[in-house]
């Protein structure tokens, strides 16, 4: 099932649990707007080439949409289109005042120049400049985009519109960046598993786990349970996967990372089958690099207690199930992975009010953010006697209901 289909069972399955009106339903799935431009550009050997931009606007009724803007040769306007609808329910979820957003261009980012890469986000930017902006729709960071790829829409934006550091988040810490974004998703990560843990009486000192993706999200989730006592028994990357009963030291692994570009040949810990990582006997299993890779083939095989969704959609619906039915808890990524957008959200508001936070008050707002949202999910989960999945869901469809009503979708 890709990851439309699933969004949509799940908003489906949340809504009837919610008893929503059924016209309301409809109308909270269409998207406000699909926007799609040619980007044509000159390569560096002076030949012309055109990409194709998409921005899907999902929703708007809690506030400006919000979402990542993604460089990748597969940019199809159906998984957009799933993503853009899945950020309307996580800053709901997150309690941030947002709606959701997506966008991106189909091209391979590795194959272009820095400064071809720099011309066609000029080029996209001059294309929806009168589509984003403040207080309408704030992009992001997201697959194969980064820091400087803000800075240059950022750049582009302001000369049509004046200085406007709050139009994207994710920038520099020299533009207007936020101190603590960088690691701001693995560390809301692990105020979440903090959160679940709590609930069971246990924390994550002690506890063992299993860390699939060593990207931005999961090095930074990995070194802070590190530091908070966690055993971190296995890892893996795209170079390899390793194993260590006693524990891997993480810093020692990042340095070694740092060096060789790769996890091969470190010593701290025998190497293994990356496909043999989900199934390794741990505490919390925290997936953290591609979308649905516990499916029906491997699910019966997990042995961790707890899931922790840190990766989009890491867990399909068969799997779901399987772990359900296995006792097995899991923390839906709606939750688990919103500590980004909820930093992004920190610097939008600091950009607004021209007025810098130090990195110790970011961590400790998203650290009450991240709590306040668990123990509401809760709630939403005794309320409607329901999975967490589905206790994020009704929450997040609730609050984007409640704001359409309220705001008179009718009229």
């Amino acid at each position: 099932m890709n990851a439309l289909a699933a969004t949509n069972r799940n908003f489906r399955l949340a809504s009837r649990l919610l008893g929503l009106d059924s016209k309301l339903e409809k109308s909270l799935l269409i998207p406000f707007r699909e926007v799609k431009v040619e980007c044509t550009i000159p390569k560096d050997d002076g030949t012309l080439v055109s990409y194709v931009g998409f921005r899907i606007q999902h929703d708007n009724a809690r506030g400006p949409m919000k979402g990542g803007i993604r460089y990748h040769p597969e940019v199809e306007p159906d998984e957009v289109n799933a993503l853009a609808q899945l950020m309307t329910w996580k800053t709901a979820v997150a309690d941030i005042p947002y709606g959701g957003a997506k966008g991106g261009i189909g091209c391979n980012p590795r194959d272009l120049s820095k400064s071809e890469l720099e011309r066609l986000t000029r080029v996209f930017t001059q294309k929806i400049h009168d589509l984003i902006g403040i207080h309408t729709d704030v992009p992001a960071p997201d697959m194969g985009t980064n820091a400087q790829t803000m800075a240059w829409i950022l750049d582009e934006y302001s000369k049509f519109h004046g200085h406007s550091p709050a139009v994207v988040t994710g920038k520099p810490i020299d533009l207007g960046g936020s101190l603590g974004r960088e690691a701001a998703t693995g560390r809301g990560v692990v105020y979440a598993t903090e959160a679940l843990l709590a609930e069971y009486g246990k924390s994550i000192k002690g506890m063992s786990f299993v860390i699939q993706g060593f990207g931005n999200v999961g090095s930074w989730a990995s070194r802070l349970i590190h530091e908070k006592g966690g055993k971190i028994v296995a890892v893996s990357d795209v170079t390899g996967a390793i194993k260590n009963p006693k524990g891997i030291d993480i810093p020692e692994l990042l340095r070694h990372r740092e060096a060789t570009g790769s996890m091969k040949s470190f010593r701290g810990g025998d190497s293994m089958d990356p496909n043999e990582l989900l199934v390794h006997e741990c505490d919390v299993l925290i997936p953290c690099a591609l979308g649905g890779v516990l499916n029906r083939e491997n699910a019966a095989d997990v042995k961790a207690k707890f899931i922790i969704e840190a990766a989009n959609h890491p867990t399909d619906p068969e799997a779901d199930e399987i772990l359900s039915k296995k006792g097995v808890i899991i923390l839906p990524d709606i939750y688990a992975n919103a500590g980004g957008v909820t930093v992004s959200y920190f610097e939008w508001v600091q950009n607004i009010q021209g007025f810098m936070w130090d990195e110790e008050k970011v961590n400790k707002e998203l650290n009450k953010y991240m709590t306040r949202a668990f123990h509401n999910i809760k709630n939403m989960c005794q309320k409607h006697d329901c999975s967490l999945r589905m206790g994020a869901f009704t929450l997040g469809v609730n609050r984007v209901a409640r704001a359409t009503t309220l705001r008179g979708w009718e009229a």
